[in-house]
C-alpha cells in the first residue's frame, strides 16, 4: 500500500514536471517565434524605409532631369504652333443653362391645379351633413395654396429671365468690345496692338521657372514693337545637382554637383532660345502685319549681391525685321549663333549679371507716357514741336543733348529744314565726337537719311551718329542702323528725352498744310 501510494506521488511528480518543462518549452518556442517575427517586421521596415528613400532620390531626379528637358525645348516646343488669337473665340454667347449654378434661379417644376385638389367624398358619403360643406372649403384652400405657389413660380421665372436679359447684355457688350478691339488692333491703334501681343505673350507657356511678366509698347510711325522680357535668374532657372541618390550609411540624400560651367552653358542657351521663342510668337501671330520690327530686350530682376539693391540688368536685347525673321529655319538654329546673326547684343556671361545696353529703351516708348502726352497735349502751354520756328526748334534740340552731358555746338542749318550739330563726349574711352542730325518729317525717315549721316560720321572722324526725328523710321533704316554707331530716336522717343533731360514738355501735332522738306 506504501509503496503503490510512493509509485503514484512519483508518477505524478514526473508528470508535473514533464508539464512544467513542457510549458517552458513552449513559453521559449512562443518567445522565439515573437522574435523572428519582430525580426521579420523590422528587416520589412528597414527595407520598406529604404525603398522610400530611394523612390525619393529617384523622384528628384526625374524633376530635375524634366527641369532641363524644359529649359533644352523652349524654341523647339514652339515650332510650328500657331500663337495667334482668333477674336472669334473671344466672342461669349449666353447660355441660359449657366444660370442653373444659382439655386434661386434654378426652374421650379411649375404648380398644377390638380395636384392640390382634393379628392371628391364617395358617392355614398355626400349626403351626410356637413361633407360637401367641407369639401368645398378643401377646394377653396387647394386654389390658395395654388395660387401662391404659381406667384412664386412666376416670381422665379422673371427674375431668371431678367437675368438671362442681363447675361445676353454683358455678352453682347464683350462682343462689341473684341470687334472694337480687333478693328484697332488692324488699323495699328498703339493701345491695341500693345495688347494684343501681351496677350499673345500671356498664352505662351514657358517653364515654371520664367516670370510671367512682359511689357509690350508700339511705336507707329515707325511699326515697331518694343519688348521688356522678364528672366529667371540664374539660381532660379538651372538645377544646382545633376543627379541625386540615397546613401544607407548616413541615411542621406547626396547631390552629384553639376559643374558651374555646364549651369552657364545651360542657362546661356535657355535664356536666347526665350528671346528667339518670343520674336517667333510676335511674328507668327501678326497676322495683320502691324509690327515691321520687334526689338526684345530681356531683363532679370534680382538683387545685387554686392550692394543689396535691387538690379534689372538687360541680359539680351535683339532688334529684328519680320522679313528677315521669317526667313529663319529654327527647327535647325542654335539659339546663340541665331542671336548672333540677328546682331543682338548678348550678355557674355549671364550668370554673372553682366548687363547689355538696351538697343532701345523702353520707357522711352513706354504707351502710359504716351498717354500722358496725350492728355497734356490739350493744355496751352505745351509747345508743339511742329510749329517751332526753326531758331527754336534748334534751340531746343541743343538744350537737350547738352542737358544730356554733351558739349553740343551748332553748325550751318541743314538742307531739309533739321537741324544740325556737332556734339563732343568728353567721357574717356567711350567719349568722342558726336554728329546729330534732328528732322521734323510727317512721314516716316527713309534708310537713305540713314546712311548719308553713316557717311558723314566717316567724313567727320566722328565715333557715333544720332538721328532724331519728329516722325518714325522705316525697317530698312533700322536694318542699317543695326550693330553700327548710330541711334535713331523717333519722335515718341524725342519726347519722353525732352521730358526727362530737359524739363521740357513738348507735343508733335503735324500742321494740316504741313510738307516734309525735299533732301537733295
Amino acid at each position: 500500500m506504501a509503496r503503490s501510494f510512493l509509485s503514484t506521488m512519483v508518477r505524478i511528480s514526473r508528470e508535473m514536471e514533464r508539464a512544467e518543462r513542457a510549458r517552458i518549452r513552449e513559453t521559449q518556442r512562443q518567445q522565439r517565434t515573437r522574435e523572428q517575427e519582430a525580426r521579420r517586421l523590422n528587416k520589412f521596415e528597414r527595407e520598406s524605409y529604404v525603398a522610400g528613400r530611394e523612390d525619393e532620390a529617384h523622384a528628384e531626379n526625374q524633376l530635375i532631369e524634366r527641369r532641363i528637358a524644359e529649359l533644352e525645348k523652349i524654341l523647339s516646343s514652339r515650332i510650328g504652333q500657331n500663337p495667334s488669337i482668333d477674336f472669334k473665340r473671344l466672342f461669349k454667347v449666353a447660355n441660359e443653362k449657366e444660370l442653373d449654378k444659382d439655386e434661386s434661379l434654378r426652374i421650379p417644376r411649375e404648380p398644377v391645379i390638380e395636384s392640390y385638389l382634393p379628392k371628391p367624398p364617395r358617392i355614398l358619403i355626400r349626403w351626410l351633413p356637413g361633407v360637401m360643406k367641407r369639401f368645398r372649403r378643401q377646394i377653396d384652400d387647394a386654389k390658395s395654396k395654388h395660387a401662391i405657389a404659381q406667384r412664386a413660380y412666376n416670381q422665379v421665372m422673371q427674375k431668371r429671365a431678367e437675368a438671362f436679359r442681363l447675361m445676353q447684355r454683358k455678352a453682347q457688350e464683350q462682343n462689341d468690345s473684341v470687334v472694337e478691339f480687333a478693328k484697332s488692333y488692324t488699323l495699328g491703334d498703339p493701345i491695341a496692338v500693345a495688347t494684343y501681343f501681351e496677350l499673345v505673350l500671356g498664352r505662351s507657356p514657358y517653364p515654371d521657372v520664367f516670370p510671367p511678366e512682359r511689357r509690350v509698347a508700339y511705336v507707329p510711325e515707325s511699326k515697331q514693337l518694343v519688348i521688356e522680357f522678364e528672366l529667371p535668374t540664374f539660381a532660379d532657372a538651372v538645377p544646382t545637382a545633376e543627379k541625386v541618390r540615397y546613401a544607407k550609411k548616413t541615411d542621406e540624400i547626396v547631390n552629384a554637383k553639376r559643374s558651374d560651367k555646364a549651369r552657364h552653358t545651360i542657362y546661356s542657351n535657355a535664356i536666347a532660345q526665350a528671346v528667339i521663342r518670343c520674336l517667333y510668337d510676335i511674328f507668327h501671330s501678326d497676322t495683320h502685319e502691324v509690327a515691321e520690327t520687334v526689338v526684345v530686350n530681356a531683363h532679370v530682376s534680382t538683387i545685387d549681391p554686392a550692394t543689396g539693391h535691387a538690379i534689372h540688368p538687360c541680359l539680351v536685347s535683339v532688334r529684328a525685321a519680320r522679313d528677315r525673321f521669317l526667313e529663319l529655319d529654327l527647327r535647325y538654329v542654335d539659339p546663340a549663333a541665331c542671336l548672333k546673326e540677328l546682331r543682338a547684343y548678348i550678355s557674355s556671361t549671364p550668370g554673372e549679371l553682366v548687363a547689355v545696353r538696351p538697343i532701345l529703351e523702353f520707357n522711352m516708348v513706354d504707351p502710359r507716357f504716351v498717354q500722358e502726352a496725350d492728355i497734356l497735349s490739350t493744355l496751352d502751354h505745351r509747345p508743339n514741336l511742329m510749329e517751332l520756328s526753326p531758331s527754336e526748334f534748334e534751340s531746343l534740340i541743343t538744350n537737350l543733348f547738352t542737358q544730356m552731358g554733351l558739349d553740343t555746338k551748332l553748325t550751318q542749318p541743314s538742307r531739309d529744314g533739321g537741324v544740325d550739330c556737332v556734339a563732343f563726349d568728353s567721357r574717356p574711352v567711350l567719349g568722342g565726337k558726336v554728329i546729330i542730325q534732328a528732322k521734323r518729317y510727317k512721314n516716316t525717315v527713309g534708310v537713305s537719311a540713314v546712311r548719308d549721316l553713316f557717311g558723314t560720321l566717316h567724313n567727320e572722324g566722328a565715333a557715333k551718329g544720332i538721328l532724331v526725328t519728329t516722325s518714325g523710321f522705316g525697317k530698312s533704316a533700322y536694318e542699317f542702323a543695326n550693330n553700327k554707331p548710330i541711334e535713331l530716336i523717333n519722335g515718341s522717343n524725342l519726347l519722353f528725352l525732352l521730358k526727362e533731360h530737359a524739363n521740357v514738355e513738348a507735343k508733335i501735332e503735324i500742321p494740316p498744310e504741313w510738307v516734309d522738306p525735299r533732301t537733295n
